[in-house]
């Protein structure tokens, strides 16, 4: 009867230890990230009354009569499959679907979690609010870009850093440029500044030395009239001023007559202070002008860093505009026309007609040859002309560098770019690649685990990628408390990794993961807990009533 008082005794402790773990997993069937806990029984040794014999030649082999001493907790699993999913709409919030763990630092060594509701501290370090448990990342994501410290592993989140303009480098084009249009312009150019005597607009009487926007002029200075005529042959003429007094010759007028003298079939005029210079035809033109002004001594002349166009001349013409930024990141308008030629069939060009904000000079502003196959798929730049899809431009704010802008229009002989079709003309610009300075402004995470953050310039950057780890055996893992686990001698290594690879699983931001505590399993444990119990406390009472009993027989 003692081994049953005993037995009875192991009974109630396994079972008060099994209502403790079920228990537990009801308080804790709405936190986060939990892993419901099972309580395993095991008999305990057995005592041999009499051992097993061997058969032999009249009798048969006898089986061990053996009793068990009680039972005990053999040990305590947790399920760590995933819970289900909630969405919390909170950016910072994530949560993996599939193996892995986020990994964190807790101060004095890396620990382990599912749980990954996270915000940012007071050095914007991304960080577990609940324990300052700080996240670490995974690779050289954000820290070329100055996001991330390439000596810590801590992922910031750089509200603190400016994201630094872009210069743009490539533009892209796609639409339809008509193949029947046939609605000859006449090419237009303008100085884009007025001459000015005494505030007000000067006449072709007017010296040049007089305007507003000369001092100190000189005799022998002299101007450089350079670009091309409508043939598209060279122009380079060098204008000198051997008297800057004379009215007959150094005045408005008098440029105006050099001009018109290199730029034959176009006609130079001042209207309201600018000077124009206009084709005498409509069409297909390459008339373009520039005035360089090259003084003997101090003096100064402005002359207009380019001639806009207010008009490009050809068979048909189709205006266009796109913002694109400088090395600031200042943003200019560009604009541009793609003209169609006369004599050259299924033929375009593309022609910079200005651009806003200071700039010093345009370098190359035309784009020659732009083809079309009979198909009316872009055929690419027609190879005799040796142009390349660029327009070249020096800012007023870097005039030591030129600035090259590349020009996308599509795979040649495809339909991912420019086409010609009859019809309207739809061509527009399809975006480039360049963008002003920016603040981070929202965050976002990527089931690859990549944090991204969305700039106030509307520019998307990869912030930092969050280290997932996985194990060999995640239920070997050693609860710390607060959701994060440590590794043990029987769960494995650490893994680091990266979600999406290894087997770590993908990241879902915005939700959390709940707890895989299934109430209704818990219920059924907590009555198998009570009837065991009863059953343990009652084997107790009867062999208490038995010694009773025994006791009675000696009065």
């Amino acid at each position: 009867m003692n081994n049953a008082l005993l037995s009875g005794i192991s009974g109630l402790q396994a079972h008060q230890t099994m209502l403790d773990v079920t228990g537990n997993n009801l308080a804790n069937v709405n936190t986060n990230g939990f892993k419901a806990g099972r309580a395993h029984f095991a008999e305990l040794l057995n005592r041999t009354i009499e051992a097993a014999t061997l058969p032999g030649e009249t009798s048969g082999g006898k089986n061990p009569v053996q009793v068990t001493t009680g039972v005990s907790i053999s040990q305590i699993d947790h399920n760590m499959e995933q819970g289900s999913m909630s969405d919390t709409g909170r950016p910072m919030d994530m949560a993996i679907e599939g193996n892995g763990y986020f990994t964190c630092f807790d101060g004095t060594r890396n620990v382990y979690t599912r749980v990954g509701a996270f915000a940012v501290d007071a050095d914007y370090n991304l960080v577990d609010p609940a324990t300052g448990n700080r996240v670490l990342r995974m690779g050289s994501v954000g820290v070329t870009e100055g996001f991330q410290n390439s000596y810590s592993n801590f992922i910031r989140i750089p509200y603190d850093v400016a994201l630094p303009a872009k210069v743009t480098e490539s533009i892209g084009y796609t639409g339809n440029l008509s193949a029947n249009e046939d609605q000859p312009t006449t090419n237009l150019m303008t100085s884009g500044m007025s001459y000015t005597v005494g505030g007000a607009v000067v006449s072709g009487t007017n010296l040049l030395k007089d305007l507003d926007q000369a001092n100190g002029m000189a005799n022998g200075d002299r101007i450089r009239i350079t670009g091309t005529r409508r043939d598209g042959t060279a122009v380079d003429v060098t204008w000198t001023i051997a008297d800057i007094t004379d009215t007959s010759n150094a005045t408005i007028s008098g440029l105006l007559a050099q001009i018109n003298a290199a730029f034959t079939g176009s006609t130079a005029t001042v209207t309201n202070g600018e000077i124009r210079v206009a084709d005498n035809a409509a069409g297909y033109s390459l008339t373009d002008l520039n005035l360089q002004y090259l003084p003997v001594g101090a003096g100064t002349f402005k002359t207009p860093a380019y001639f806009k166009y207010l008009e490009v001349g050809g068979k048909a013409s189709k205006p266009t505009n796109v913002e694109i930024f400088d090395s600031q990141g200042i943003g200019h308008t560009l604009s541009a026309d793609f003209v169609k030629h006369s004599d050259t069939s299924n033929t375009w060009d593309l022609v910079l007609t200005g651009i806003t904000g200071d700039v010093d000079r345009l370098v190359d502003r035309r784009i020659h040859g732009i083809t079309f196959n009979a198909d009316g798929s872009y055929g690419g730049l027609d190879q005799t002309l040796a142009d390349q899809p660029q327009f070249t431009m020096i800012f007023s704010n870097d005039p030591t560098n030129s600035r090259e802008i590349t020009m996308d229009f599509g795979s040649t002989g495809g339909f991912d770019g420019l086409s010609q079709f009859g019809g309207a003309s739809t061509v527009a610009p399809s975006g480039q690649d360049g963008y002003g300075p920016g603040w981070l402004s929202s965050v976002t995470v990527t089931r690859e685990g990549t944090v991204s953050g969305i700039f106030t310039n509307g520019i998307r950057k990869d912030i930092a990628a969050l280290r997932v780890t996985v194990f060999q055996n995640p239920a070997g893992l050693e609860s710390v408390g607060k959701g994060y686990y440590v590794e043990s001698s029987n769960s494995g290594s650490a893994i680091p990794t990266r979600a999406m690879s290894g087997g770590a699983g993908s990241v879902r931001g915005g939700a959390l993961e709940k707890s895989n505590v299934d109430v209704a399993t818990e219920f059924v444990n907590l009555i198998q807990a009570q009837n065991g119990y009863q059953a343990s406390a009652r084997t107790i009472r009867v062999s208490n009533e038995m010694l009773n009993e025994l006791s009675s027989l000696i009065r």
